[in-house]
């Protein structure tokens, strides 16, 4: 299979390979990646995609192979986010020439945002789970609490009644058209609060580790867990569970948009359709590469083995890509999980007026204020720069651009 990739040769490390042509690499997220290289368990490389960007410790559009070791903060404290699309019955055609009150529907559906520092009248949680929910939490809440019998800090907060809430930040809810102008629902987000919880537990009792162990490390987010010991095991149990928890919140936010657009007057009745999909870009997972079964922590990534069906959004005013993986064995079958910052959000914030945002998002039914300035379009890498860079990782099967998008 031909590749575009480059080779970062470490000194004292494993190799980097970089999908990265065309797009930058910024000098500090190439000393992160330097640094994990230079870990003793990384195996074969590091794979690095091209939305690449610097992290805490690890990072992001990182896949970061290691033998019987796992870095709590290169999964993240955002475990299991990641994206799932669905296509409907719809075109565009169907939709009204307003499409504000499709994005109300939305909003009124799932809570978003924060509130309240996430006190009892946080709007982006629910004050009474609805039924679904409910049942959904029944499936989840015996393997939480024996996690949380061991690591009582863990329940000391908000954790079911997130389930079906989108969140803060770059998660999303969007309507969008394809090539053939065909509806899609897009959603973005994880494992909420209880994942925030778990990720940084975890990456505290790495550090812990290192310091009885007396581990130096080139950066103390780098902190590990080892398998055998104690917090390990407990580490690989809540991190899946909380992986579990964020495919359930997205199933759920899915089902609660689709309704609400079915309640929606402006629209027509409508059915979806067999394409669907559902995968996570930051979480880790026991997988078989070059003759090994080796953990592989996808931060910012995705899992795109050959036939593999993934989401690369864009950001707020540029397309997504609907792929298939071509099964790229050297980016340990991974491709991007979307476009990349370019710069941090206090710089767009600083770098950007509404005015700007406004222009950017011309067209999309979305938030156009201040407090969105950190997620404008001009945050983000060229998304067909990016597309370019990967082309042997995956094949595209939709373009989509967004008509509606709600944001946190």
């Amino acid at each position: 299979m031909s590749s575009t990739y480059e080779v970062i040769d470490v000194h004292g490390g494993r190799p980097i390979k970089t999908w990265t042509r065309g797009v930058p690499l910024e000098a500090m997220a190439k000393r992160q990646l330097e640094n994990a290289a230079r870990l003793p368990f990384i195996h074969k490389w590091l794979a690095v995609m091209p939305d690449v960007h610097a992290g805490l410790g690890a990072t992001i559009g990182s896949v970061i192979p290691t033998d019987r070791a796992i870095i709590p903060a290169a999964v993240g404290v955002d475990i299991g986010c990641g994206m799932m699309a669905v296509r409907t019955s719809l075109t565009a055609s169907d939709l009204p020439d307003n499409l504000a009150s499709v994005r109300s529907a939305i909003e009124r559906a799932v809570p978003h945002g924060r509130t309240d520092d996430g006190g009892p009248r946080d709007r982006g949680a629910w004050s009474d789970l609805p039924e679904p929910h409910a049942k959904a939490w029944v499936g989840l809440k015996t393997r939480w609490a024996a996690i949380v019998e061991d690591h009582p800090k863990l329940g000391r907060g908000v954790t079911e009644k997130h389930l079906g809430t989108l969140g803060t930040g770059n998660h999303f809810i969007e309507v969008c058209l394809d090539e053939a102008d065909r509806v899609w629902v897009m959603l973005h987000s994880g494992s909420r609060g209880v994942g925030n919880r778990v990720g940084r537990h975890f990456i505290e009792l790495a550090k812990k580790d290192m310091r009885i162990y007396h581990i130096r490390l080139p950066d103390q987010d780098l902190a590990y867990l080892s398998e055998g010991t104690e917090h390990f095991g407990h580490y690989v149990r809540a991190v899946g569970w909380a992986q579990d928890f964020a495919r359930t919140n997205r199933d759920l936010m899915m089902q609660a948009v689709l309704t609400a657009m079915r309640h929606d007057k402006a629209l027509p009745a409508f059915t979806t359709d067999d394409v669907a999909v559902n995968c996570h870009h930051n979480y880790v997972e026991k997988e078989h590469h070059y003759g090994q079964d080796v953990w592989v922590t996808r931060k910012g990534a995705v899992r795109a083995r050959e036939g593999d069906l993934g989401i690369i959004p864009g950001s707020m005013g540029a397309r997504s890509f609907i792929v298939r993986g071509k099964g790229q064995p050297e980016s340990f079958c991974s491709c991007s999980h979307g476009a990349g910052r370019v710069m941090s959000r206090t710089e767009a914030k600083r770098r950007f007026t509404v005015e700007d945002h406004a222009k950017a998002t011309a067209g999309i039914e979305c938030r156009k204020d201040a407090g969105v300035l950190d997620e404008t379009p001009a945050a983000y890498k060229d998304i067909d720069a990016v597309m370019a860079a990967q082309a042997d990782l995956v094949e595209i099967m939709h373009t989509l651009r967004q008509v509606v998008c709600v944001k946190g």
